[in-house]
């Protein structure tokens, strides 16, 4: 692409929109939009397959604005390109209920990819979304048929994606995994909110992504659309290695006093600065004006929708050569689970509470685990190098690998990895997991101990905000992984996940409930779940018939999130409860344990198991007063933090609220008073405060 007065005044159109939307809201970010205006121009311009039309098209060419702050610089790209984002909404920019909001968020603004703004996180989600594509295209694709999963992925980043550390998990992850369609543009201007990062940022950024095992461009001129339009088409032809476009650009490009300044950064260029810019770059329409001409250059329409019907052409090709093959595509690419889904998940179910295991709830989980992955082909599993803990590996899940030249390996029947050795990378795995999601065509989930879901969470954050179908599993839950101490001793945890809005948090007590949270999360289509499993044995739990009972929708009572375990007339008092236990997890045997105790002591306890209150605090008020019966005082007991108890009009709640300690797992229980006999004396203690 050569630069030419119209390419030149495609870029001043994003400049100038950029200046224009800040300066309306008066907040926002218009230097960086400014700086990547002719990479914009190259990219979309020349390279990037999409079409406006249908911005889900399966086999489009992703995007991702790592760099979220700029968002101007998307924005305007979707306006000019023809998708459903009128000026009316750019002149709305950051304004409520707009589509253009201070970052972009997906599902919000048609043809963004995916929410981005946590510097960082964006590049990694185009790793799993890169990832996502390398997976599908070698399970899917045939010979004769390469092109039905055939797209790449694009992402923009900036000095401050690479300054935060999940760009080195990530980078160092797609390098590894050799994701050759993933290229990624750094919009190297050198300036960050502070000013200049030179003091602070002087990693050789080249030398950096060699060592990781990319393939490394540049530095080009960022603000010559015909140098970095050859970059791109360069990055196109590696085949085996991501590859990393270092584009030098200027901050507010065109501003003729806040260009290079951290002034271009986070505020708007103010009406005199905007005037000043306009006439140095030769942009004389109005604010919010763009002309026909310019429309016309930029427009995509036509060119997006001749690439799908190419793609439609071979893909009816494919399907009648591969009708099995391709039906199964479109089904996983919409989200949707096979026909057989709910049976497997009763079957599984009703296996779990007929074999009345006493195991560990990891191991419930990789038990469950088993039975869904040959079912569901879509599971995507893998661990931050704890597999044999948290035990994320099935038989039908061997790990992924790829040779020399970056392919798939497969094994003699032909089946890819589907579980992944992240390694030590938490956050990385966490956000690339995201990725996959995003993309498409698989439910990825992966494992970790719970306490180090701290390194995890603004993914998670993010995966809760986006709605997207994302699984952890965190095992290790609580004290009773003993001797390792307070470090790995999850205390707060469980109750910080259960903050997240529209993240479903499970500890299960045993392997029925395992399996019911599994079959849950992996229901929910628009929403992450996070399964907090034991370490140590637990014993089965019998469960009344009314608790396992398939409903229409092939789940049970204990997919309510609560349900009543054991009433008094269980442990042989006839009357009805003076106070009701609630526990979640291992400590659902230590309620009812207490109950025994409390039996003999004539006191008569029900027993509730709240395996989740995020998902219980959504029922009815009918269901939760059946569950919860007014005016009998509550006890709840958890190996973690108190505070998220009393909303349940608890009396007295035992927990911990201090670190653990390294000892033996029954040490560590006595000690802080997860006994049942600790817990019979608060129920009683709670009833005679009453009387």
């Amino acid at each position: 692409m050569a630069t030419t007065p119209n390419t030149q005044q495609m870029a001043n159109a994003i400049r100038a929109l950029a200046m224009d939307a800040v300066q309306a809201a008066n907040s926002g970010h218009p230097g960086a939009p400014m700086g990547m205006a002719d990479m914009a121009v190259a990219l979309w311009g020349q390279h990037l397959s999409h079409n406006p039309a249908n911005p889900n098209w399966l086999n489009r060419d992703r995007f991702v604005l790592s760099n979220g702050h700029g968002s101007m610089l998307i924005y305007a790209l979707l306006h000019l390109t023809g998708y459903k984002l009128p000026m009316e909404e750019l002149k709305n920019f950051r304004k409520l209920h707009s589509k253009t909001a201070g970052h972009p968020e997906v599902g919000v603004t048609p043809g963004v990819e995916t929410t981005t703004g946590p510097l960082g996180q964006g590049l990694t989600n185009a790793v799993g979304m890169a990832l996502a594509e390398k997976l599908l295209a070698s399970e899917f694709n045939r010979d004769g048929h390469h092109g039905i999963v055939d797209h790449h992925t694009y992402v923009f980043m900036g000095d401050g994606c690479l300054m935060e550390g999940i760009s080195h998990e990530a980078a160092a992850l797609a390098g590894a995994w050799k994701l050759g369609k993933l290229i990624a543009l750094y919009d190297d201007n050198g300036i960050s909110i502070d000013g200049q990062v030179a003091p602070w940022f002087i990693d050789n950024t080249a030398q950096r992504f060699v060592a990781y095992g990319w393939n490394v461009i540049g530095p080009v001129n960022g603000n010559d659309a015909q140098a970095v339009g050859t970059a791109v088409a360069e990055a196109k032809q590696s085949n085996d290695r991501p590859t990393l476009i270092i584009c030098k650009t200027a901050i507010g490009f065109g501003s003729p006093n806040r260009a290079n300044t951290a002034k271009a950064h986070g505020e708007p260029l103010g009406a005199e600065e905007i005037a000043l810019t306009r006439a140095a770059i030769g942009w004389s329409h109005a604010p919010f004006v763009i002309p026909k001409e310019v429309y016309a250059d930029w427009d995509a329409k036509a060119a997006g929708k001749a690439a799908e019907q190419a793609w439609n052409e071979k893909f009816a090709a494919y399907k009648a050569a591969f009708p099995a093959q391709a039906k199964e595509l479109l089904r996983r690419m919409k989200g949707d689970l096979p026909k057989n889904f709910v049976q497997t998940a009763v079957d599984t179910v009703i296996a779990a509470h007929t074999k009345a295991e006493t195991v560990a709830s990891r191991k419930a989980s990789q038990l469950a685990l088993e039975a869904f992955t040959a079912a569901l082909p879509e599971l995507l599993g893998g661990s931050a190098d704890l597999t044999g803990s948290n035990l994320t590996n099935t038989k039908s899940t061997p790990n992924l690998r790829f040779d020399m030249h970056g392919t798939v390996v497969k094994t003699a029947e032909g089946q890819g990895g589907r579980h992944i050795n992240y390694g030590v990378r938490e956050f990385g795995m966490a956000a690339i997991m995201n990725g996959v999601a995003l993309h498409g065509g698989f439910i990825p989930y992966g494992g970790t101990f719970l306490t180090f879901s701290d390194y995890s969470r603004n993914a998670i954050r993010m995966a809760a905000l986006m709605k997207q179908r994302v699984i952890h599993v965190f095992t290790h839950d609580s004290i009773g992984l003993g001797e390792d101490g307070p470090t790995h001793q999850s205390i707060e945890h469980a109750a910080s996940l259960r903050l997240i809005p529209n993240l479903d948090v499970w500890r299960p007590g045993d392997t029925a409930e395992t399996a019911v949270a599994w079959t849950v999360a992996l229901q929910n289509k628009s929403k992450p779940t996070a399964l907090l499993l034991s370490r140590q044995n637990i014993s089965y739990a019998p469960k009344a018939e009314s608790a396992l009972a398939p409903d229409a929708c092939g789940l049970d009572a204990i997919s309510k999130g609560a349900y009543v375990l054991a009433e008094p007339s269980e442990v042989g008092l006839k009357k009805k409860p003076q106070a009701v236990i609630i526990a979640t997890g291992s400590e659902v045997q230590l309620a009812l344990h207490a109950q025994k105790l409390l039996a003999e002591r004539k006191v008569a306890v029900r027993v509730v198991s709240m395996p989740s209150t995020t998902t219980f605090d959504l029922q009815s008020a009918e269901y939760k007063s059946a569950v919860l019966p007014a005016g009998v005082p509550r006890v709840a007991v958890e190996m973690g933090s108190t505070g998220g108890w009393w909303k349940y009009g608890t009396a007295a709640v035992v927990g911990i609220d201090t670190y653990g300690e390294s000892a033996p797992a029954p040490v560590l229980f006595k000690h802080f008073g997860f006994t049942p006999e600790n817990v019979a004396d608060t129920v009683q203690s709670v009833l005679q405060r009453k009387a």
